[in-house]
């Protein structure tokens, strides 16, 4: 997200005025944007990774023996 911290907002087809409300807003979404990828960045842990990589593997697992079933080859 881009934050606009000047008085001025310069276009190439006019100038806008921002008030400091809309400052103070972009700022705020700028602040809730650097929240937000800290905790994405945490969260994408080793182990967190090891526990979906754990996850995809069984759910390709059971997609596979669910289509082996629809086929009517059951392993043994």
């Amino acid at each position: 997200m881009t934050a606009i911290t000047a008085h001025h907002v310069t276009s190439s087809h006019a100038q806008a005025r921002t008030t400091a409300f809309e400052r103070t807003l972009l700022q705020a979404a700028s602040t809730l944007d650097a929240f937000v990828a800290a905790r994405l960045e945490r969260r994408a842990s080793v182990a967190r990774r090891e526990a979906i990589a754990v996850q995809d593997a069984a759910t390709r697992a059971r997609g596979a023996a669910e289509a082996r079933g629809a086929l009517g080859v059951l392993p043994r």
